[in-house]
């Protein structure tokens, strides 16, 4: 059952906290759309610089350098200095590379790989951000929702991005949107600044009612040091980081070689490809936030936290598994499609799962954790790509890359049985 505090910020169907959550979505929005905007620019760059396909592996991996080792700090600046000052400086900083990104092209390839190692650092910021003020400002009951909402600006930026890059390069040149984008991001720095405050109580707009509910459900604010040891002795802590691992493989595996993957093996044109390779996106959008609403009714239907979590959890890692291997005996185009928008779909529940529990578990440090365990979901990334790449080359086909990501996923699901949990372990 919701508390009487939750049930009377309910009450007003808009609320402070709204408004913050709205502007932590469309910063996760931005951050996914400037991030998109190099893998759209590097074929007419390559051709202006006359960049090799080594040259260009660099560029595109640089960012993913600057991001993976930005992470383990992350959280803990974030927890130290604030979610609203961290999520400034981090729009504040890649806005500007994005700005800077064609200049430092026309000047050397070195500037230009630090440039984009600088704007990895700054979008490593953006998770944590949102983690630490979601720990402060969200009720238990609607984590899950607004969790899932929020993280659907992943695939709602490079979806957007993807869309309507190709258009702007075409008319403007491909230097157009790294400037149209860049400079977007300045006012909503200042918005940032504007609305947003780390805690309830240091809101001048909260009302009464809402400043009370959150005031009785969000842990005590305390300072002094991060409890690492607490943290890393905590078994429910590795299963989120295995977790995270896990199903961000699948995640990256996609986004990166699904393209490719209807090219070869379906003999797909580049345009028809692009359009079928958008689909598993849009199944991402709404099985997320379909499984968020879901989980949030078990929720107050007196499912316990910890059930809830392994449900959506294993489901959307089971079911991925087997629309993987689904894909694996597609013979048409269509087919294949189907398989694909099911994995990806699949895995959109698992943001209620394991992405909404590092705030059931340690709530005061949601950002620290999520520094610890996206170190691990970056991985897929890098790795996992490159994996990727290697098994085509050796097997000729897809078929092993799609069993390899099922059995990642299955794997996941039987640690997260054994050793996942919803309770709080940190105050």
């Amino acid at each position: 059952m919701a508390s009487s505090q939750e049930s009377t910020a309910r009450s007003s169907r808009f609320g402070t906290r709204h408004g913050i959550v709205g502007l932590c979505a469309g910063a996760m929005f931005i951050s996914y759309l400037d991030r998109v905007l190099m893998s759209v620019a590097i074929v007419p760059m390559a051709t202006s610089y006359g960049w090799s396909d080594t040259t260009k592996g660099f560029v595109l991996s640089s960012f993913f350098l600057g991001y993976l080792l930005m992470q383990p700090p992350s959280g803990w600046l974030t927890n130290r200095l604030g979610g609203r000052l961290m999520m400034g400086l981090a729009v504040l900083c890649w806005s500007l590379c994005v700005i800077l990104t064609p200049i430092a092209a026309a000047i050397s390839l070195p500037l230009l790989i630090a440039t984009r190692v600088v704007m990895g650092f700054g979008e490593a910021l953006t998770t944590p951000s949102i983690y630490y003020l979601f720990g402060r400002w969200l009720l238990p009951l609607e984590r899950t929702r607004v969790v899932a909402f929020t993280m659907t600006g992943l695939p709602l930026g490079m979806m957007f991005g993807f869309v309507t890059l190709g258009e702007l390069s075409d008319r403007f040149g491909w230097t157009a949107p790294f400037y149209i984008w860049g400079f977007a991001g300045l006012p909503f720095a200042a918005l940032w600044f504007w609305k947003v405050r780390d805690r309830p109580a240091l809101h001048p707009k909260i009302s009464p009612s809402e400043l009370a509910a959150l005031s009785a459900d969000v842990p005590t604010e305390k300072t002094g040091p991060v409890p690492w040891r607490l943290l890393l002795t905590k078994s429910a802590v590795w299963a989120l980081v295995f977790n995270h691992f896990c199903s961000t493989w699948t995640l990256y595996l996609l986004l990166s070689w699904v393209p490719s993957y209807f090219m070869d093996v379906h003999q797909i044109g580049i345009a028809q490809s692009g359009l079928l390779s958008a689909a598993p996106w849009l199944s991402l959008v709404i099985f997320s936030n379909a499984g968020a609403i879901i989980a949030d009714k078990l929720l107050r239907r007196g499912w316990s936290v910890t059930l809830v979590r392994k449900v959506m959890q294993v489901a959307g890692l089971l079911g991925s598994s087997a629309f993987l291997m689904g894909a694996t005996q597609a013979t048409e185009a269509i087919t294949a499609m189907i398989a694909l928008c099911g994995a990806l779909g699949a895995i959109g529940l698992t943001w209620s799962g394991f992405a909404v529990n590092h705030l059931d578990i340690a709530p005061r440090y949601a950002d620290v954790v999520h520094g610890i365990t996206n170190t691990a979901g970056t991985i897929p990334g890098i790795v996992g790509v490159a994996v990727t790449g290697w098994l085509v080359e050796t097997t000729g086909s897809y078929t092993s890359v799609f069993v390899v990501a099922a059995v990642i996923s299955v794997a996941g699901a039987i640690v997260w049985i054994l050793w996942g949990t919803g309770r709080r372990l940190i105050d």
